[in-house]
């Protein structure tokens, strides 16, 4: 496609504050930016040299983002440890999670950065923050993960997740991680950084002081776990005789460029400093019922004044799947139906969502179809048997739409996917590689 083009003959449903749906509408895209939406006929008239794209009825929305995820963690798709199962999320760590990250070489982090882009790409998601960790290969890591963002033409937060329990050395190797990748980058519509840690149980107050040290001239929030078992909670109280988010405020790494992850297991004076302090949280239902840790109270912290986004924490990303997912787990969590409208779902994942991005990109405004927007948008093949309408569009993503149904995704205006083929990326080359790398991974794991 050229610089300006004209998508026409699609149902346009914008989001944002005054969320309209447009029939038969037509959005012209200058550059990196949404110039004009509107009726079909009137767009066309108006532009009548730019190239155009005939939608042909389908559905039209902002591109999702993903407020948490992790990259490294694709080479675990269909692995079984043998021995026992883990019984609890502490085992779940040390028999997975720190064997898997240890034995990721640069070039099993590009190709798991890769696999995982691909399928941003083929689900509609444009805009992502990653955690990332591999101990054996820490300096250069997230320059290899910047390079393959860049390659799919994405949009990426990227941090490195120091953490103690691989000695003091790697512990102040993935700081300096960190602090590089941070000092490399100027103003960059594709790439941003903040300052990654693992969570308050593998991490001393000594190494919280060294990371507070590191970020604040660099002016960087924080990416870290915080409570998402209830170990973490034993834990912070027998090192410090405070709980997690009261440890981490006292270390000065609360704020609002801060994304404190999961949450599952605080209370109320925790959650009254995370609304204090402007921290954001990330809800990732997918992640939590698998590792049986619990459900966040999102509902209690929204009232509080907690400002909630909508991560995967390395499941899919086909974003579609964790609004579901939430949607369903509170109301069964809660015994209670009501519990986590679909409107509120669909504000989590479009609007909460986009301000988080604005963190990392101040002057971008994703989640929405208006003028001046970034041109993050998804074209969806859904021609649904009952009446769309503004009000119910929550319900229609939430029962009606699959993920065959995308069709097209385009990031900063630039096309990335079009009827179903990858544009920016070779799927297939990607796959066999990545075959490769995994089984030597999982060899030597």
């Amino acid at each position: 496609m050229s610089d300006a083009y004209l998508i026409t003959h699609a149902r346009l449903a914008t989001l944002g504050d005054q969320p309209r749906l447009i029939e038969d509408g037509a959005l012209l895209v200058e550059g990196a930016r949404i110039a004009a939406l509107g009726p079909t006929a009137e767009l066309a008239a108006q532009h009548p040299r730019v190239e155009c794209w005939d939608a042909a009825g389908q559905l039209l929305l902002p591109a999702s983002l993903c407020a948490h995820t992790h990259f490294y963690g694709a080479f675990s798709r269909g692995m079984a440890i043998p021995g026992e199962p883990a019984s609890n999320f502490p085992e779940i760590l040390e028999r997975l999670w720190w064997r898997l990250d240890k034995v990721l070489t640069l070039e099993d982090v590009r190709y798991s950065a890769l696999v995982c882009l691909v399928d941003a790409v083929r689900h509609g998601t444009t805009t992502l923050v990653d955690h990332h960790a591999s101990p054996n290969a820490i300096e250069g890591s997230l320059d290899v993960i910047a390079e393959a963002v860049r390659q799919a033409g994405l949009r990426a937060s990227l941090c490195y997740e120091v953490t103690d329990r691989d000695g003091p050395d790697r512990a102040q190797a993935g700081i300096a991680e960190n602090v590089r990748f941070a000092q490399g980058l100027a103003d960059d519509s594709q790439l941003a950084a903040s300052f990654g840690l693992h969570a308050s149980l593998t991490l001393s107050d000594e190494t919280l002081a060294d990371c507070a040290a590191a970020a604040r001239p660099l002016g960087l929030g924080f990416h870290v776990h915080v409570a998402e078992d209830a170990a973490d909670q034993q834990d912070a109280l027998q090192k410090s005789g405070r709980r997690v988010v009261h440890r981490l405020h006292q270390a000065g790494l609360l704020g609002p460029k801060t994304l404190a992850v999961h949450c599952v297991h605080v209370d109320e004076s925790e959650i009254e400093v995370l609304a204090q302090t402007g921290t954001w949280v990330t809800h990732q239902p997918r992640s939590n019922m698998n590792n049986a840790v619990g459900v966040a109270a999102v509902e209690a912290m929204l009232a509080a004044g907690v400002q909630v986004a909508l991560g995967n924490d390395g499941f899919s990303n086909l974003m579609l799947a964790e609004m579901k997912a939430a949607y369903l787990v509170h109301k069964l969590a809660q015994g209670d139906p009501r519990a986590m409208p679909g409107d509120l779902v669909l504000r989590l994942a479009y609007a909460e969502n986009a301000r988080l991005a604005r963190v990392f990109w101040p002057e971008t405004v994703l989640g929405e179809l208006s003028p001046g927007a970034a041109a993050d948008l998804v074209l969806l093949d859904y021609h649904p048997t009952t009446p769309l309408m503004v009000g119910n569009l929550p319900w229609h993503l939430l029962f009606g739409v699959e993920a065959s149904a995308i069709t097209a995704t385009v990031c900063a205006g630039r096309v990335l996917m079009r009827e179903r083929r990858l544009l920016t990326l070779d799927e297939e080359r990607i796959t066999a590689r990545s075959r490769e790398l995994a089984a030597r991974a999982w060899e030597r794991l």
